[in-house]
């Protein structure tokens, strides 16, 4: 069994770039990532690979489409608002058919916003922020030692299919420290499949190459697009995951991804404690998307509970995926401020109750925000209520 070490998210998922044979890495200074490129810079020189520090979010994505032209397992971190500007690089490089890892440990937002965990991006990653048809591998870790092992399949993702994958985490995530073990050994770049389709020198044994996102001939680019969409249905169909707790009997399943879902875990611990029916469903891949899987589960239960960090996101799937066969709740976060176990509780004795209070209706958080759910000395005293 692998050691287990006391690591910080960030650097974990860091090492464990490096440990997939990442040799690549173009970044810029943006918080709460930092860690990141910090820890890049001195680790690529270690392992013979490349570190740099570029002068902008738009010039470090561009870099990681030359590198991943290449053949090269190349990676790129920001938080939030540097991935908006990395959006335009992101879209060429999947025009492009270019393999290669976006890690975004999630801000709050919109703008500047802060510096703390978020889950707004979900939109922006799960549909593609930049122009076109296009989409992007997305895993969501909920915990440090998934976020170091996540690189790994992220790679071999993106190049069995020849696309970008993201990892979508957040600021809790990264800042955060725990115990924590890789389930793979240490890979040689130079043990990995050759890429045919990669620049490079060529010896005469292979035709030219050329790198493009584009197709100007009549009806060319068209082709592409649907040649592009047919692997995308074959990643919808075999490359799902999700994990499930307690939902064969639940009458109410929490949905939440990422760091949210360990406080929808601990709400359904201390449910099923008082004998009340409550599960869980983690999407790990939010694209793609489990709706398969949850259209399934919504004909055994009376209500879904998304909890989020945002003014609700991921419920849009979720509504889809359940094609209006039961209801479908949202517990919101916005603003960078962590789920909180015994509120998501309260929300699900809502629902059981037929019970509707400020934790469903979003016109009302911002009323209610400054003198209740903030406010850590603050208790809930009955169903339903927060004081």
């Amino acid at each position: 069994m692998a050691e287990k070490v006391l690591m910080k998210g960030n650097e974990a998922l860091a090492e464990g770039a490096i440990r997939a044979g990442c040799r690549f890495f173009a970044g810029y200074p943006i918080t709460p990532q930092n860690e990141v490129p910090e820890y890049m810079s001195w680790r690529q020189e270690e392992v013979g690979g490349a570190f740099v520090q570029a002068e902008s979010e738009v010039a470090a994505i561009n870099m990681i489409y030359g590198a991943a032209s290449t053949g090269t397992r190349a990676m790129t971190s920001s938080s939030s608002p540097g991935v908006s500007l990395k959006q335009e690089g992101i879209s060429y490089m999947a025009g492009a058919d270019l393999p290669c890892l976006i890690v975004n440990v999630m801000r709050g937002g919109p703008g500047l916003g802060n510096i703390a965990g978020a889950q707004g991006d979900y939109i922006q990653a799960t549909r593609g922020g930049g122009n076109g048809d296009y989409r992007l591998i997305v895993l969501a870790p909920n915990s440090v030692e998934e976020l170091g092992n996540f690189p790994k399949t992220a790679f071999e993702l993106a190049e069995k299919y020849r696309m970008p994958a993201m990892i979508l985490a957040d600021g809790i995530l990264g800042q955060m420290m725990e115990g924590m073990s890789y389930n793979f050994d240490p890979i040689d770049p130079k043990t990995l499949p050759a890429k045919p389709w990669a620049l490079g020198i060529n010896d005469g044994s292979r035709g030219k190459n050329m790198i493009s996102s584009y197709g100007l001939a009549e009806g060319e680019l068209e082709k592409m697009i649907l040649k592009r969409a047919e692997r995308y249905a074959l990643i919808e169909r075999d490359e799902v995951r999700y994990e499930e707790r307690f939902t064969e009997d639940a009458d109410v399943i929490i949905v939440a991804y990422g760091i949210s879902s360990r406080a929808g875990m601990a709400a359904v611990n201390a449910l099923r404690s008082e004998g009340v029916k409550a599960g869980l469903f983690r999407p790990i891949t939010l694209w793609p998307f489990p709706s398969k899987r949850l259209a399934e589960l919504a004909n055994g239960c009376k209500a879904m509970l998304c909890a989020e960090m945002s003014l609700g996101q991921m419920i849009t799937d979720v509504k889809l995926a359940t094609a209006g066969k039961i209801p479908v709740h949202l517990y919101a976060k916005p603003g960078a401020f962590f789920p909180v176990a015994e509120e998501i509780a309260v929300a699900v004795k809502s629902i059981l109750s037929g019970k509707k209070d400020f934790l469903f209706n979003l016109a009302d958080l911002a009323e209610k925000a400054d003198n209740t759910c903030h406010k850590p000395e603050n208790k809930i005293c009955k169903e339903g209520t927060l004081l």
